[in-house]
């Protein structure tokens, strides 16, 4: 009985599993035959695409299950889809280039899925522009150094242009393109010069552009005005707090003024720094006061040398001596050897000591001849040992020393 009732359960658990493989076999057989529907789409459904003169690049998103193409309706480069096919879903742009012609455009693109176009096309619009000459720093003009060399104008334009230039025999041509004009400009040895860059288009003459061409003063060899010196009082009997130059700072020695060390003098180099403007020489002995090196001479040049100096006098009036003697360091000859200072400062009218500076008889000139870079100024009051001499005493006062190229 028992044995029985085993094998009958048996044979139903056979059917079973019999009856669920035909049943999958059957769901199995109607998927495989099933095909999905095909569908193309953008997403946000865009039927076209506006845009300026500048032009500009749009993403799309497309939704598709099947090969699709975009085609252009008409010839152009200013437009482009990229990439202009795909498989399934995908991402594709159109770039648009900038409009430079005076002429709205058009494209129309059909969209082609799996060979079978679609009946909406996509239409892309772009604005005109206008003529137009750009010139890069047209309002601010162009700065050329003293020393001359290349430069260059960038522009932009969309209509055919010629340029002149305007009291610019300096300035000589080195390449001109679409988008830029190389010129070189040469030496300046005078004052300051300008021309005027001209560009205008024959067709269009309201779109006339004019630049501004400044080259530097070109005639300054050297110019000092001493206001980095911040010592003592601008009172020239007042001594307190003046600084003597083996103790400044070595930035204000970078300035590149010396003063040959005296020897009669423990090799100090007598020469004081007051507020804006220098002393020379102190009670016993003299200093002299060498400038810079004239580096920017490429040649033998003849100068000028202008500058301002006031005697030595004491509160009660007392004067020192007024010799002040200058020459050359280096190639060159001066065209004076000594001038005397006589400029006597007057401290009731002038207390603070500052308005005699301002007074013609203060300024003093002469030139050297066959300058070089290698040539530097030099002031000495009276001699390096003053003992025994005269009074004793050949202070002077020095301020804005200029060199200039003798056109």
């Amino acid at each position: 009985m028992k044995t029985i009732y085993k094998i009958h359960v048996s044979n139903v658990s056979k059917l079973w599993a019999l009856l669920l493989l035909m049943v999958g076999l059957v769901a199995c057989s109607e998927d495989e035959t099933a095909t999905e529907a095909p569908y193309f789409s953008i997403e946000e459904n865009p039927t076209g695409l506006t845009v300026d003169i500048n032009g500009v690049t749009q993403s799309y998103v497309v939704r598709s299950n099947q090969p699709w193409e975009i085609i252009a309706q008409s010839e152009g480069n200013w437009v482009k889809a990229f990439p202009n096919k795909g498989d399934d879903d995908g991402i594709f742009k159109f770039i648009i280039e900038e409009n430079n012609t005076f002429d709205a455009r058009v494209m129309n693109f059909a969209f082609v899925v799996n060979g079978k176009e679609q009946p909406a096309l996509f239409r892309v619009e772009q604005a005109a522009n206008v003529p137009f000459i750009n010139v890069q720093n047209a309002n601010e003009g162009i700065g050329v150094p003293s020393a001359g060399g290349n430069f260059q104008i960038n522009l932009n334009a969309n209509v055919d242009w010629a340029y002149q230039i305007t009291n610019g025999n300096w300035i000589s041509e080195l390449e001109v393109s679409e988008t830029f004009i190389k010129l070189s400009a040469e030496k300046n040895k005078g004052t300051e010069r300008v021309a005027t860059l001209t560009i205008q288009s024959a067709n269009h003459p309201s779109l006339t552009k004019n630049i501004t061409i400044t080259q530097s003063d070109g005639s300054i060899v050297l110019e000092e005005h001493f206001d980095w010196l911040t010592y003592g009082s601008t009172i020239f009997y007042t001594t307190s707090g003046e600084k003597r130059m083996d103790s400044w700072t070595d930035e204000e020695l970078d300035r590149g003024w010396t003063s040959t060390p005296n020897t009669n003098s423990s090799n100090q180099q007598v020469v004081y720094a007051r507020t804006g403007f220098v002393k020379l020489g102190k009670t016993g002995y003299g200093g002299d006061l060498i400038s810079p090196k004239f580096s920017i001479l490429d040649e033998e040049t003849n100068v000028k040398v202008t500058f301002k100096a006031v005697p030595y006098q004491t509160k009660k009036g007392t004067q020192d001596d007024n010799l002040l003697k200058v020459g050359v360091v280096g190639p060159g000859t001066a065209s004076a050897e000594a001038f005397t200072i006589s400029n006597w400062p007057d401290y009731d009218a002038d207390p603070e000591c500052t308005a005699i500076w301002e007074d013609a008889a203060s300024t003093y000139t002469f030139t050297i001849t066959g300058a070089t870079n290698q040539t530097q100024l030099r002031l000495l009051g009276g001699d390096f040992s003053l003992v025994g001499v005269g009074k004793g005493k050949n202070r002077i006062f020095l301020d804005d020393i200029k060199v200039e190229i003798i056109p």
